[in-house]
């Protein structure tokens, strides 16, 4: 299962730049399903300052491959990435139900580059996680 994050104000459209979102809808997804499973929001006391934010946001989407949002700016770019989590800007916004089904058939085929480095990556670590269950020797 993939998770994926969509800056959203109303869980419905992909409406929120990165840093100012009010919210984030947690989606958990496989070839064949969606589930909403985490709605974050953040209090209007949060949206102060600007640096000073990201980790917070950050540390919410602990655990997703990607983040969708309508802006996201350079030095919150290079931390997502750095926490392992793709941000995808979206020119217009837009619904997220499309965009759910879209991230699915790429899990069953392929061809969205960051959602077949996603499942790699879960794919190396289910792998170590049962190569340390079993024990080897050298």
């Amino acid at each position: 299962m993939l998770r994926v994050a969509f800056a959203s104000d109303d869980r419905a459209t992909v409406n929120q730049h990165f840093g100012a979102a009010e919210g984030f809808a947690i989606f958990a997804l496989d070839g064949e399903r969606a589930q909403l499973v985490e709605v974050a929001e953040f209090p209007p006391e949060a949206m102060d300052g600007n640096e000073t934010r990201l980790p917070a946001r950050i540390a919410t989407l602990d655990g997703c491959a990607a983040v969708y949002c309508l802006a996201v700016g350079a030095s919150a770019v290079k931390q997502l990435l750095a926490a392992g989590i793709q941000p995808i800007r979206l020119d217009d916004g837009g619904a997220i139900e499309p965009l759910l089904k879209q991230i699915s058939r790429a899990i069953r085929e392929g061809g969205i580059p960051w959602v077949d480095k996603a499942l790699r990556k879960q794919d190396d670590a289910s792998r170590f996680e049962r190569m340390a269950a079993d024990g080897w020797e050298e």
